[in-house]
This record gives structure tokens, C-alpha cells and sequence, in this order.
């Protein structure tokens, strides 16, 4: 049945930056539908209570991880393999902002946004698919990039930049990859409110911003609930070096 493509349950998932936002969401998603979920961030404090709260749901670890750090990474995913096994999904999703005139940013914001946003995506990535090939096991990793990572808005140079750096790096490694099993795709979400962004749309500004967009509203988390299963799931078996944007035709008329 079609339905059970879609099926998730005993996999293994890592959700990075899950202490908030997008990541707090995507690991309640997985869980709710049967994975076992390893929830990892620097906000060891916030893990533990989400965990509290998705323990119910399924089995649940929780990490301590800095992206920006090779060996944070490493150590990581040591404990999650000792925990659940090499897992089969991840979502890499830790991710900054840095708004602001190009004139204005720093040496030090180019830095933290680059070494978050790629980098990070990277050493996830690069750990992930060597400990796969390694026990010869196939899974999905999936890259949250962003609209912004397809056509770029003013004030964004760092962050723009930093997701269409990813959004090639997915199409770079998706091809290296998919004879190993292990699918690449990122997952382009267009505006929803977190605490990253959260104050700008309830600003006149951010209020005047939305009303200019097609959908004309932020789009709410569960939107993003199909997308994600879809790319973790099998249903996207044929699927690899994509960037699909969640965004209510928003990117259509970026420019």
C-alpha cells in the first residue's frame, strides 16, 4: 500500500538544533510517527525537556553537539550509535541568521553564519554517510536550507549565501552518495515564525513584508510535516540532489 512508504517507524533519526523552532518540530514529527529520535544541540537544558515531553511518544537521546566542531560531532554521534545504532535519517537543521547592509557585516558574523550554516552542514553530513557506507546501510540526510538559498532579499547577504552554499553542497554529494544508498535532498522552507524571526513579523515592518507575498501569512510548522516525511521515508526512494521549497509559491516571486 502507498502508506506504508511513508512508514518510518524503528528507523533511527538525528534532528541537529533541536532545542527550538524548526528542529524542536521535526523531532516531536519523527517521533510521533515511530523513530527513534536522537535530539541534539548545544542547549543540553532545553533537550532534556523536550525529551521529557516525546518520551511518551517513542525512545528518545539527547546529545550535546556543536556543529561548527568536527569532534563535538564525532562524539555525538558516538552516543547515538550506542544508543539506537548508526542512524538512518538526519535533519540537519542548525542553523543562524546575521541580518543586516552588507557595509556592515562583520568578518566575525561572515564567520558564525558560514561555520553554522555550512559547515556544520557539512561535518553532520560528512559523519553520517562515512559511519553508513561503513556498516553498508542506506538513509536519507536532509539539508534545511531556505527559500533565501534560491533567490535572496536585501539585508541577508550572509545567510543567503551560507543556503545556496548548501543547497549545491546537497546536489554535490547527492550524486557521490546515491550509490551507496544514502539519499540528499534539502527542504527549502520559505517564512514560518520561530524565535529566529519571530519579533520582525509582528513589526509593522514584518506585517507590511507579508501582505506583498502570495500566501500572505507565514506558514504554520505542520506544513512542513509531509515534506520531511516524504524525504525521510522510502516514498522518496527515487529522489536525491533536490531542493524543494515549502514556501506558498514565496519563491516564485523572489528576486
Amino acid at each position: 500500500m502507498v502508506h506504508n512508504l511513508f512508514d518510518i517507524s524503528g528507523k533511527v533519526a538525528l534532528v541537529t538544533g533541536a532545542s527550538s523552532g524548526f528542529g524542536e518540530h521535526f523531532a516531536r514529527v519523527l517521533a510521533e510517527e515511530g523513530a527513534n529520535v536522537v535530539i541534539a544541540a548545544r542547549r543540553v537544558d532545553r533537550l532534556e525537556k523536550l525529551a521529557t515531553s516525546l518520551n511518551s511518544l517513542s525512545q528518545v537521546c539527547v546529545v550535546a553537539m556543536d556543529v561548527t566542531q568536527a569532534g563535538s560531532v564525532e562524539a555525538a554521534f558516538d552516543e547515538a550509535e550506542k544508543a539506537f545504532g548508526v542512524p538512518d535519517i538526519i535533519v540537519n537543521n542548525a542553523g543562524v541568521a546575521k541580518p543586516g547592509p552588507f557595509l556592515e557585516l562583520t568578518e566575525e558574523d561572515w564567520t558564525f553564519v558560514m561555520q553554522t550554516n555550512l559547515s556544520g552542514v557539512r561535518h553532520v553530513s560528512f559523519e553520517c554517510a562515512r559511519r553508513l557506507a561503513q556498516a553498508k546501510k542506506g538513509g536519507s540526510i536532509i539539508n534545511i536550507a531556505s527559500i533565501l538559498g534560491l533567490g535572496v532579499q536585501p539585508l541577508q547577504s550572509a545567510y543567503a549565501t551560507s543556503k545556496a552554499a548548501v543547497i549545491q553542497l546537497t546536489r554535490a554529494i547527492a550524486l557521490e552518495l546515491f550509490d551507496k544508498n544514502i539519499r540528499v535532498n534539502a527542504l527549502c522552507p520559505g517564512y514560518f515564525s520561530t524565535e529566529m524571526n519571530e519579533a520582525f513579523f509582528e513589526s509593522d515592518a514584518g506585517l507590511a513584508y507579508m501582505r506583498k507575498i502570495p500566501p500572505r501569512r507565514l506558514g504554520r510548522l505542520e506544513e512542513l510535516n509531509g515534506p520531511l516525511l516524504l524525504l525521510a521515508s522510502e516514498a522518496s526512494g527515487f529522489m536525491t540532489g533536490t531542493a524543494i521549497p515549502v514556501d506558498g509559491g514565496h519563491s516564485v516571486r523572489l528576486v
